[in-house]
């Protein structure tokens, strides 16, 4: 079965980055009816926080991509000793003992001579009594994965064919001198004990896939596709810092649909065109790796909100009415909806039902308008009342198209623009709309 696992650090909330990143892996496991797997990589005790894992849950139900199964990497620290042991007896983890700051003048002096800064083993030199002598003097080590010589291929479902030498690559720490673990070893464990079949992440995580898949290699696991989704550039064409900082809170203050913002992550960076999706079942369906470019994917809030305001046009009463104000019913929204980029928006234009308005009236429109007046006091109101009035004020009047619209929009709702008059009339109201159109 395919499996798929979105893997966010409790550190923070998640940015727009981290979203598209979840999206992609659910898109991906749901296109052929697989598992999702949420995975916490808590293993950060300092700065993991409770508080951001309940917010990465929340944003991912907000947004539609419930996972099947949730794990957290602070629960398996029994599996990955085990398998660490098993690593160590076989030769592939090495304790190293140097310090950071002796590892940085290494790498000073290599870069220094022009030669690139790659881990030199020197670890692997130190006899047992050595080591003993380190311990005894109150160094503890850290541990590295031995990498084995050769060249590592694998092809990438978006980037193709990648070929690393692992000549050119330093030995991996995997453990910290405390015991602490870092990202690569227990992602990889992880991996294989969840069966996770497809790994999708960004493209700064392509050499990282290269150590690890030594690292499956070496527990004898099969290893996963891979899929690096290009990085994600700000609407000026680079990367941006702001993206770092946009995550679903900021989206749910701007009034932004959680289909808008997965029609749009599932597809930028694709050779489809973004179009808006109320239902994901289309993107789930189209969704294919193969179409993916390596190009960096331009994010544009000026063109999210531009989809947002599809998907609210496409939105029922019914998904959301616990957000509209007091009074709108079904026919209200129905009304207004075509007119609103954001569900919110629904209040301003329920105000101008309610009124009261503030209508600027043209001297030469006066009389225009009196006898608008007369006639809405006359017709019926209980079929069409919008097409009544301006029929039989074109035959009163001889006025037809914005002369005849025009002033009757501006004294109803004190706009230019804005919602079908034939379905914004029945809802203002015979009184409202006869009290408007009396000109003072």
């Amino acid at each position: 079965m395919t499996a798929t696992r979105f893997a966010p650090s409790p550190t923070g909330h998640l940015h727009v980055g981290n979203i598209r990143t979840a999206i992609l892996s659910w898109m991906c496991a749901r296109h052929v009816g697989g598992r999702f797997v949420l995975r916490i990589d808590d293993t950060d005790r300092e700065r993991s926080e409770e508080r951001f894992v309940e917010s990465i849950r929340a944003d991912l139900a907000w947004l539609g991509l419930t996972p099947d199964a949730e794990v957290r990497q602070s629960q398996r620290f029994d599996l990955y000793q085990r398998r660490f042991d098993e690593l160590r007896a076989a030769g592939r983890v090495y304790p190293a003992y140097e310090t950071a700051q002796e590892l940085d003048l290494k790498r000073k002096v290599q870069l220094g001579r022009g030669l690139p800064p790659i881990y030199d083993r020197a670890a692997l030199a130190l006899s047992d009594t050595d080591r003993v002598k380190l311990e005894a003097g109150g160094v503890r080590p850290h541990w590295r994965f031995k990498l084995s010589p050769g060249v590592i291929e694998w092809d990438d479902l978006i980037r193709g064919h990648q070929r690393f030498d692992a000549a050119t690559m330093s030995d991996p720490v995997i453990r910290r001198a405390d015991g602490s673990w870092l990202y690569m070893l227990p992602s990889a464990i992880d991996d294989v004990d969840l069966g996770i079949s497809h790994v999708v992440r960004g493209e700064d995580h392509v050499s990282n896939t290269a150590l690890q898949i030594q690292m499956f290699a070496a527990m004898g696991a099969p290893v996963p596709a891979f899929a690096h989704a290009a990085l994600l550039t700000g609407a000026e064409g680079k990367l941006s810092k702001r993206l770092g900082s946009l995550g679903a809170e900021h989206f749910r203050e701007e009034g932004i649909e959680p289909q808008a913002i997965v029609s749009l992550l599932a597809r930028i960076g694709t050779s489809d065109p973004v179009e808006a999706f109320a239902n994901p079942a289309p993107l789930i369906a189209a969704f294919d790796f193969s179409r993916f470019g390596r190009a960096p994917a331009r994010f544009d809030e000026a063109e999210l909100a531009q989809v947002n305001a599809r998907i609210v046009h496409q939105l029922d009463y019914a998904a959301v009415a616990d957000r509209l104000p007091a009074g709108m019913d079904a026919a209200g929204w129905e009304a207004i909806r075509p007119n609103l980029s954001t569900v919110a928006d629904a209040a301003d234009w329920w105000h101008v039902v309610e009124g009261p308005v503030a209508a600027s009236v043209d001297p030469e429109d006066r009389g225009f308008l009196a006898a608008a007046h007369r006639i809405a006091g006359e017709i019926d109101w209980a079929a069409d009342p919008w097409h009544a009035l301006t029929a039989a004020l074109k035959d009163e009047t001889g006025r037809k198209g914005k002369p005849l619209f025009l002033p009757l929009r501006r004294a109803l709702t004190g706009r230019d623009h804005g919602p079908d008059m034939a379905a914004l009339l029945p809802l203002i109201g015979r009184d409202r709309a006869l009290e408007r159109l009396a000109t003072p």
